[in-house]
């Protein structure tokens, strides 16, 4: 459900409230290219060129505050005696866009470095190892980026309270003896898989004072997560083990206008009943050379327009009567 080229253009005759650049799964390493479990082809090297040909193309923009990566800046096939060099780099071409840059982790980062380690080089802002923060760059709206992978079997330390609730809950949950394959889970069971992970208590209690906040303020919210939030942007072995509880947090109140999302490298758009928009970003990663996917987008008071770039669809994503406050 891909917003149509007419709707993008009936909002290019007001200016934008602010603009910003967006791109999801990097994935780089310095490595031949190869294919996903699926067979898709994955471009390793190439990625970082469709990166910085974002950063140029973002730069000449002119008028993009700020950048948000999805996550996954790094593939977990990069060697790991590689994997702070690889990091390092992908971080520095991001250094060249000149503005700020907010960051996000995934499950590839994770394979590659600890918190410890990957959080100071991506500059996320805390300091007890989450990586979940908030920001608002103009009074009207504010962006609230969610950890994923706060309650998750990887990159925490193995005897982290974390690390085992995550495996005794992919124990329950499921039952092959490789905790990545789906096989045998039916529906929206396939999504209790090693590589996605979920948001943790104290986190949704920090995003429901964070909406109720942005209510009292008359804020508009986006929330990004490298992870999807609804099922029908996603395939379901790509979904947030616990959507479905922030979910219930987000619909709590009339706030949050969109959820973006990674992770499911080939996109995705819905509207959940809320009338909530949902908009799983295309992967950097899967461009064969010479094709890229990243793009920018246009902030209004009644809709967010994604534009895409070659690969990453252009979305007008309008606020329906049901997520409009009265």
């Amino acid at each position: 459900m891909m917003g149509s080229a007419n709707g993008l253009m009936s909002a290019q005759g007001k200016q934008p409230l602010l603009s910003f650049g967006v791109i999801s799964d990097v994935q780089y390493a310095d490595i031949p290219d190869g294919r996903s479990f699926l067979g898709v082809p994955r471009y390793y090297r190439h990625s970082i060129c469709v990166l910085q040909r974002a950063v140029q193309k973002w730069n000449n923009h002119q008028k993009l505050k700020f950048v948000i990566q999805f996550g996954d800046i790094v593939d977990g096939f990069c060697p790991k005696d590689q994997s702070l060099i690889a990091v390092k780099k992908v971080a520095n071409e991001f250094e060249k866009f000149n503005g700020p840059v907010y960051h996000m982790i995934g499950n590839h980062c994770l394979y590659n470095l600890p918190r410890d380690k990957l959080l100071p080089l991506l500059k996320i802002p805390r300091s007890d190892g989450r990586a979940y923060y908030e920001f608002s760059p103009i009074p009207e709206y504010r962006f609230v980026i969610l950890d994923g992978y706060d309650i998750s079997a990887i990159g925490w330390p193995q005897d982290h309270p974390n690390t085992l609730q995550a495996l005794e809950f992919l124990r329950i949950k499921n039952p092959n003896s490789d905790k990545n394959s789906p096989v045998g889970l039916v529906g929206l069971e396939r999504r209790f898989l090693m590589f996605n992970g979920a948001v943790g208590k104290e986190q949704l209690e920090w995003l429901d004072g964070v909406l109720q906040d942005a209510t009292q303020s008359n804020q508009k919210v986006v929330v990004c997560c490298h992870l999807p939030l609804d099922p029908g942007s996603s395939s379901k072995e790509a979904l947030l083990w616990n959507f479905d509880e922030v979910m219930d947090v987000i619909h709590r109140y009339n706030c949050v206008k969109l959820c973006l999302s990674g992770h499911d490298h080939k996109g995705g758009h819905s509207v959940d009943l809320h009338g909530i928009h949902h908009r799983v970003l295309e992967a950097a990663l899967e461009c064969p050379p010479g094709t890229d996917a990243f793009g920018y987008v246009d902030v209004f008071s009644d809709r967010l327009s994604l534009f895409g770039m070659d690969r990453m669809e252009s979305t007008d994503m309008i606020f329906t009567p049901k997520n409009i406050r009265l």
